[in-house]
């Protein structure tokens, strides 16, 4: 009976070390792209000496208001006893490695601008810029006819971020409700979210370096978030399920699968931070609204996709079976439903809306590297649990809330590094007076 049990042991263990095995292939082999393409489309700028002799850098990209790169600008960076200067490449990319985080004075050299290209009216220079929640920093400068809000009032400044902080929010609700579709169907807190969110902005580096068609880059991401998911479930956590497999050590493995695929994500994209396409853009104004073209571009794609899943939700079959999965597994499969394929569908939509929340998260901060969901993640894990756990609903009003509050901090004289953890506070208040979130169910405990 020993060597019964013992054999049967080593078999788990063999198939759950096969499983591992497979999700991490399938991340590689996505992954495959983004070698040759980060060669193709890595920025090449003219660094500064002290570029390579720095864990921290400032970059950015100069393009006109046409979208051609200005190459051969002079840019400086200073801060204290320190001085970084750096000329910005053939596709206008400029980076200058700085020894510590901190405040730094940015300053673009006029007089080396190309005839005729010259900054928007408004446009600061030099600037002060502070880092935040990262090791690069991204600098935009508008050229041409772009639009700069040099003063606002109190009024004006509130409005804007109230607007910024709605934008934040939605795209944050996109990578939080597919978090919140997979906890209500499965129970499991996946921590593996964050780099899934990361997949989506890195795919799209990966085949816009390849010369796809913006567009179709874009819709490839998304498509390979769904895989991802895909084979997470169809590798991983299926196989667990079915071997009773407890969520506390569920959420371990996905734990070590988030540290798995951040990893070999760094290892085939790099540790330096790259930016998208379009990621420079100048400030338009609509009505008493201060709003860069991107966010305004992220705010109505997150409403739309976010409107069309609660269609689906409330009026699709499909999406009533999903309902009724979240609401008791046991019983929507003693009604007939499939819960296997439901939970699938669940992966995969769930991936698709965190690769789209990545793209726009790597425009809103700006930039893509190898560790941004895990920057996000501890917002959507408040954004879900402020809303109430495994409500869909919920985790949209938990996003939009915590975005604007993120946003309305820094009216208020908030560091930027602290602007987060006010996000935080407001969640753990919240939860002293309701403790279901704020559109959860009460559970009787006992």
């Amino acid at each position: 009976m020993r060597s019964t049990t013992s054999g049967l042991s080593h078999r788990r263990r063999g198939r759950l070390l096969r499983a591992v095995g497979a999700v991490a292939a399938a991340v590689a082999a996505l992954l495959l792209v983004i070698a040759p393409a980060s060669g193709a489309a890595t920025p090449s700028p003219t660094p500064s000496p002290s570029a390579t002799q720095f864990t921290n850098s400032i970059s950015g990209f100069l393009r006109g208001d046409d979208r051609a790169p200005i190459p051969g600008v002079t840019i400086t960076a200073t801060n204290g006893d320190f001085t970084g200067t750096a000329k910005s490449g053939a596709n206008g990319a400029w980076t200058i490695g700085v020894p510590t985080q901190g405040t730094y004075e940015v300053k673009l050299d006029e007089s080396t601008l190309p005839q005729g290209i010259k900054l928007a009216e408004g446009q600061d220079n030099p600037r002060k810029v502070t880092f935040s929640q990262t090791s690069n920093l991204s600098v935009i400068f508008a050229f041409g006819k772009g639009i700069v809000v040099a003063e606002q009032n109190f009024g004006q400044n509130l409005l804007n971020r109230l607007v910024a902080g709605l934008s934040f929010g939605l795209l944050l609700a996109l990578a939080s409700v597919g978090l919140s579709l997979i906890f209500g169907t499965t129970g499991l807190t996946n921590f593996a979210h964050g780099e899934m969110v990361t997949l989506g902005a890195v795919l799209v580096f990966a085949f816009n370096g390849m010369h796809l068609p913006f567009w179709l880059a874009i819709l490839l991401a998304v498509v390979g978030g769904g895989l991802f998911g895909y084979v997470q479930d169809a590798g991983l956590w299926k196989p667990l399920r079915r071997r009773g497999t407890g969520l506390v050590p569920m959420m371990i493995v996905s734990i070590g699968l988030a540290l798995a695929v951040r990893y070999i994500i760094q290892f085939y994209f790099g540790g330096a931070t790259q930016q998208l396409p379009f990621a420079q853009s100048a400030e338009i104004l609509i009505g008493p609204v201060s709003i860069s073209p991107n966010n305004l571009l992220s705010l109505l794609v997150s409403a739309i996709v976010i409107a069309a899943l609660g269609v689906v939700l409330l009026k699709t079959r499909l999406g009533k079976a999903t309902r009724a999965v979240a609401d008791n597994p046991a019983l929507a499969a003693a009604s007939g439903i499939d819960v296997d394929f439901v939970i699938r569908i669940v992966w995969v939509v769930g991936g698709m809306l965190a690769a789209l929340g990545g793209i726009l998260w790597a425009y809103y901060r700006p930039g893509v590297t190898f560790d941004m969901g895990s920057q996000i993640l501890l917002l959507i894990f408040a954004s879900v649990t402020l809303g109430g756990l495994g409500t869909v609903w919920g985790a949209l009003v938990g996003s939009i809330i915590v975005g604007i509050f993120v946003e309305l901090t820094t009216v208020f004289g908030l560091a930027a590094d602290l602007k987060y953890v006010g996000a935080l506070f407001i969640m753990i208040v919240v939860l002293l007076f309701r403790p279901q979130g704020i559109l959860g169910r009460r559970e009787r405990v006992g």
